[in-house]
């Protein structure tokens, strides 16, 4: 072909012999959703590099094979924990001379791989996600693909990728323990997205913290499917309405936090004299509460500086770090949510009943 004359998606397709579309779809990494063949898909990506196509204006950046350019993937950008990660992340870059691609995944996972997507399409040098999906299928494809990689907050087990995360099966323990310790045996949990590692590492501690202290771990006590505030309003409802009510009640997120207060609020109670709570994850405002709320700390803002730095490490060695895991200390921050109920022990019952 004369060098001189500038490739085009028609050219590819007359060399490859399929059609116009097929070609966009693969140079857009939309195969998979067209059910485009993987040899399809090689012939075409062959041909374009051979053609030296150049399928927009990133030229510049494939043509170095870096765009200074990262993307960064999270559930709920109007969520402060996934902010504050955002934030330090977006520092973190531009100290180091990158621009970042903001991708909102709105905890959905067709809007998560639409992201993914997206952002192979603008040659993103690399990728800091907190996934949304059910399995790690389309991240595997994406880091086996050459993509460096950073998981923070939830992660997959079987995805062989450096991933940031909380300690939050002991953050648990210790929220957990801290309410036993205070009295409490009826403590209930409103949960967040049952697949989620978070979700289920906190549930994990919460259910562990009862068998540490022999106490009988009761199912139904565990409510929620989300981690948003409406969530956190209806699953407290139904718990406030239960006889006998629970003495305490653990939020495994800030949001999830907020709609139960506004359910307590509501139904007339107060913290703490009516019923404890206690969040996992602090934020600026659980001590200006008009109740300063109990809370499990998490970095936030060591997560972001650690996520970034390995991956840009992955970038400038061009190597991929494989299951290199950072798992960070939690820490309890203790205020005036908990109530601390009156215990009677029972060495003291059968002193009592030898009286009478």
């Amino acid at each position: 072909m004369d060098k001189s004359k500038r490739a085009t998606l028609k050219s590819i397709a007359d060399r490859v012999g399929v059609s116009v579309t097929t070609v966009s779809r693969v140079l857009n990494n939309q195969s998979t959703r067209y059910r485009i063949s993987k040899k399809t898909e090689e012939t075409i990506r062959q041909v374009a590099e051979e053609l030296h196509y150049i399928p927009n204006q990133l030229a510049r950046g494939l043509r170095l094979k870096q765009t200074h350019t990262i993307g960064l993937v999270i559930p709920d950008v109007s969520n402060p924990f996934f902010a504050s990660i955002a934030h330090c992340v977006e520092i973190e870059a531009r100290k180091a001379g990158y621009s970042i691609m903001f991708c909102d995944s709105q905890e959905d996972t067709q809007v998560e791989i639409d992201s993914l997507r997206l952002l192979q399409n603008r040659k993103v040098d690399g990728i800091i996600i907190c996934p949304v999906g059910k399995d790690a299928k389309y991240l595997e494809r994406l880091h086996n693909n050459g993509m460096p990689l950073v998981v923070v907050d939830r992660y997959f087990p079987e995805l062989k990728c450096p991933y940031v995360v909380s300690d939050n099966y002991n953050g648990a323990v210790e929220a957990i323990n801290y309410l036993i310790e205070n009295g409490h045996q009826t403590i209930a949990c409103i949960q967040g997205i049952p697949h989620t590692s978070v979700n289920n590492d906190r549930i994990r501690g919460y259910k562990h913290a009862h068998e540490i202290h022999n106490i009988p771990l009761d199912e139904s006590l565990i409510a929620g499917d989300d981690f948003g505030e409406t969530n956190g309003y209806v699953a407290a409802k139904l718990l406030l309405h239960r006889i006998p009510r629970p003495s305490a009640i653990f939020a495994v997120s800030n949001l999830i936090s907020l709609g139960a207060l506004r359910a307590i609020s509501e139904e007339g109670l107060n913290i703490p004299e009516d019923i404890s709570i206690i969040s996992f994850d602090d934020q600026p405002y659980s001590k200006y509460l008009s109740t300063p709320m109990t809370t499990v700390t998490q970095q936030k803002t060591e997560m972001g500086h650690i996520a970034f730095k390995l991956l840009l490490e992955q970038i400038e060695s061009n190597t991929h770090f494989d299951n290199k895991g950072v798992i960070l200390p939690t820490k309890l921050i203790i205020r005036n949510s908990v109530k601390k109920l009156a215990q009677v022990s029972i060495e003291k019952q059968v002193s009592i009943e030898k009286e009478e």
